[in-house]
């Protein structure tokens, strides 16, 4: 599984490193990006959750 941030929509709630810290991070500028290239198995399941819960739809989901 892949998982990508538009920077176009992210807003910077957060919700997104809240639900899983191991696969994404807010920068300084408030934003948020992906700190894997592979999501881990383990962690799918939150980051599909974190993609579900994204107020701005940002988070895109693949599965490879």
């Amino acid at each position: 599984m892949k998982v990508r941030i538009d920077t176009d929509l992210c807003a910077g709630f957060g919700i997104c490193v809240g639900t899983c810290p191991e696969v994404f991070e807010l920068h300084e500028d408030g934003y948020a990006s992906v700190l894997v290239n592979e999501v881990p198995s383990e962690f799918e399941e939150l980051v599909r959750k974190a993609a579900d819960q994204c107020p701005a739809r940002a988070i895109f989901v693949t599965e490879d």
